[in-house]
């Protein structure tokens, strides 16, 4: 046995120097060298099968050290990629192509439907009765309904002066309206701040309320339901509400309550956004395209097809009984204002947009709290999805046409397909096609579909064109971001029910000297850095020098672009920073 092993061992050191040997005459002496062992342990202790796997394991090696070794791996990789990559990826192109198509569809009927609202000077006011609510010798203010204001806010340290005083501005009879403060603050300075404030206000004669709670259950959600709750409420017929840094103009319920009073069944009437901070850099220059889009297209389109579309969760008024009838508010998920709206309208209840009225909020200005804002709504609306898709298949309230929207336009395109096909196609599939010349993109796919969607864009955001390379490229980037939010609430993942309060500046935002495009982030590299963005601008580098080495077609130019803005919000280099914030 001992004999054995230690034959076996000299065997071994043997076969290590073959594999080192530098030269074939060394490795051929070698060889020769291990044929002259004990004949017994070779013939009696290794089988034959074993002998030919050596030998065959030792040619490889002998090979390799020849410079073969590369080419076998090129070898390899085409295999690989012909037998699985290529077949996959072919996959994820018929796929995305076919998703492209579904949103190209849904964008071109919501421009055209919001252009001819525009062309054809469809007002709300026309479509609707309004007419402005005026009090007589008779009744007095009772012509005036009772309207309950209701602001959530928590740590509202930079913006709670401005959102309290600028409801208190509104015009609307003093014993008709009611406002409600919600403070949800775990800051004990803050909460004193903001109570004093309300009772500012009470002693110059307004109707106000200062609410707390023990807990935060249900955030924004839970803390509407509780202020609901309240007996003095009972008596409100509409509930207008404002978040903590949206400034409505004092003429808002003089605009927007008529169309609740003259025609009862609508339910909600929203206003459209305006951003004081729009100009701070660029991150909020394309943010502000974004939401005008939203506003203008979608939120039109829908008002004025189905009479439904997402509540905004602030800058609205709903009426209390619809509110009441789709039962109240719910923490089902971190989108409380699309639930509620998708309930609603589920009863039969119709909605309002009326984008002449507009109020004054502020666009988030640090990535990480643009980062935090996305993830909630885009994870919220998925999740929605999955908890309402059967509630609203069975309902016998609506018609199949607007099941059918609610479902496929509303949730299944805008709210899954649009985020999934933006990064798979644009930022995965076709980079990687670069490294796949078995597969082609066709030309319409690649080209004329996003070409045709960012001129739709573009039409209704004319003062911004000169900047649409930039929100290209930027919405890119965050649709990676999106796109794992939307697979959060699709499949309830960890996070699935993540709240994050928006970080607000308010005032602090105007002891900034001059507007900057591009400033310079924190200096600590924990807050700057984003590893997630800075791997994926490699992958897109590689991917473009590939092409640019080997390709046939001009990916690299859009490639090393789109490279280049991942790498940039992975430093850092994106939105401003305030210190101490």
């Amino acid at each position: 046995m001992e004999a054995s092993a230690m034959r076996a061992a000299l065997f071994i050191v043997l076969a290590t120097a073959a594999v080192t040997a530098t030269a074939s005459s060394e490795a051929d002496t070698v060889l020769l060298l291990s044929t002259s062992l004990d004949a017994d342990f070779f013939l009696g202790n290794v089988s034959w099968s074993a002998r030919v796997s050596i030998s065959r394991g030792l040619d490889f090696f002998f090979r390799w050290e020849e410079g073969d070794f590369l080419d076998r791996v090129v070898v390899g990789w085409r295999v690989a990629r012909k037998m699985a990559v290529a077949p996959l990826l072919r996959a994820a192109v018929v796929l995305c192509l076919a998703m492209s198509v579904m949103l190209l569809v849904e964008v071109v009927s919501m421009a055209v439907c919001s252009l001819a609202v525009k062309l054809l000077r469809r007002r709300p006011e026309k479509r609707y009765k309004w007419e402005p609510i005026k009090g007589d010798l008779e009744s007095g203010n009772l012509a005036y309904p009772m309207v309950l204001v209701q602001i959530p806010m928590y740590n509202e340290k930079e913006v709670y002066k401005l959102s309290i005083g600028a409801a208190c501005g509104l015009s609307w009879p003093s014993d008709r309206i009611i406002i409600q403060v919600l403070d949800d603050s775990t800051d004990p300075t803050i909460k004193d701040l903001v109570e004093l404030e309300c009772k500012f206000w009470a002693s110059k004669g307004m109707n106000i309320y200062y609410e707390v709670r023990g807990n935060r259950k249900g955030y924004k959600a839970g803390a509407l339901k509780e202020g609901m709750e309240h007996s003095y409420v009972q008596q409100c017929d509409f509930v207008a509400i404002f978040d903590s840094d949206f400034q409505p103009e004092s003429d808002f319920l003089m605009r927007a309550i008529p169309f609740l009073v003259y025609n009862p069944k609508i339910a909600l009437v929203q206003a459209r956004w305006d951003f004081v901070n729009s100009t701070e850099c660029l991150m909020t220059r394309i943010q502000k395209m974004t939401l005008d889009y939203h506003f203008k297209v979608e939120q039109e389109a829908g008002s004025s097809t189905f009479a439904f579309f997402g509540f905004n969760g602030t800058a609205g008024v709903w009426r209390k009984s619809a509110i009441d009838e789709a039962g109240g508010w719910k923490d089902r998920t971190t989108v409380e204002d699309m639930d509620l709206a998708v309930r609603a309208s589920l009863k039969g209840w119709k909605f309002v947009y009326v984008g002449d009225i507009k109020v004054r909020s502020e666009l988030p200005s640090s990535f990480k709290a643009y980062r935090h804002q996305q993830h909630r709504w885009t994870c919220g609306a998925a999740n929605l999805f999955r908890k309402v898709a059967i509630e609203t298949v069975m309902t016998k309230e609506v018609s199949l046409w607007k099941k059918f929207h609610v479902l496929y336009s509303f949730f299944f395109v805008r709210k899954i397909v649009a985020h999934i096909v933006t990064f798979v196609l644009y930022c995965v599939v076709i980079p990687a096609s670069v490294l796949v010349p078995e597969v082609s993109i066709p030309t319409w796919g690649v080209v004329y579909i996003p070409t045709t969607i960012t001129v739709l864009n573009a039409i209704r955001n004319p003062r911004s064109i000169h900047l649409m390379p930039f929100w290209i490229l930027f919405e890119n980037v965050m649709s990676m971001h999106r796109m794992k939010a939307t697979m959060v609430g699709l499949f309830e993942a960890g996070g699935v029910n993540e709240w994050v309060v928006t970080e607000k500046l308010g005032d602090a935002l105007k002891g900034k000297p001059e507007t900057q495009i591009l400033e310079k982030p924190p200096i600590r590299l924990k807050d700057r850095i984003t590893f997630s963005e800075i791997g994926f601008a490699v992958f897109l580098f590689f991917c473009a020098c590939c092409d640019v080495a080997f390709g046939e077609n001009y990916y690299y130019v859009y490639i090393y672009l789109q490279a280049l803005a991942f790498l940039v919000v992975g430093f850092g280099y994106v939105g401003s920073f305030i210190p101490n914030s």
